[in-house]
């Protein structure tokens, strides 16, 4: 065998071993997916109920059904949560709320609930903020006040 030969076949056993580790290395990694502490908001549904239907806010999805679950449901992203400890969220079926604690895959273990609300109280002031409109133009809350005041509506879909 050449001494050309020999190098080419050690560049190619150094490539496939390079390979390997690093395919090894994501795989150990995907195994180890670590917990993610943060806040999840979305409805208290029953886990015998499905996205699609807790998207369409079946009815189903808020009776009490032997043997299941209370689930969280985030409409943002379309995903189902299970909860621990469930005594937590017992009682709060089809509320709406942000749950903290720590996820750990598809489960957060509940470290406390609370009612999620939605936009400013009445008589509360606008913070302060800057956005792209539907033009790409920046509006600001000041670009956007007019003599009588202002009104902001945003919606996160039209997907209904």
């Amino acid at each position: 065998m050449s001494k050309l030969e020999i190098n080419s076949i050690t560049k190619r056993l150094f490539l496939f071993a390079g390979a390997t580790l690093s395919l090894a290395s994501l795989v150990l990694a995907g195994q180890n997916n670590p917990a993610k502490t943060g806040a999840w908001s979305g409805v208290l549904v029953t886990s015998a109920c499905n996205a699609d239907e807790a998207f369409n806010e079946s009815p189903e999805c808020f009776k009490n059904v032997p043997d299941a679950k209370i689930a969280l449901y985030d409409d943002t992203n379309r995903v189902m949560y299970s909860l621990e400890p469930q005594e937590k969220v017992t009682g709060h079926l089809g509320d709406t709320v942000t749950v903290r604690g720590t996820l750990n895959e598809d489960t957060i273990n509940v470290a406390s609930t609370e009612p999620m609300s939605i936009g400013l109280a009445v008589g509360q002031k606008a913070p302060n903020f800057s956005t792209h409109d539907e033009f790409g133009h920046v509006q600001t809350l000041a670009t956007l006040k007019g003599p009588n005041g202002t009104v902001l509506l945003f919606f996160r879909s039209a997907d209904w």
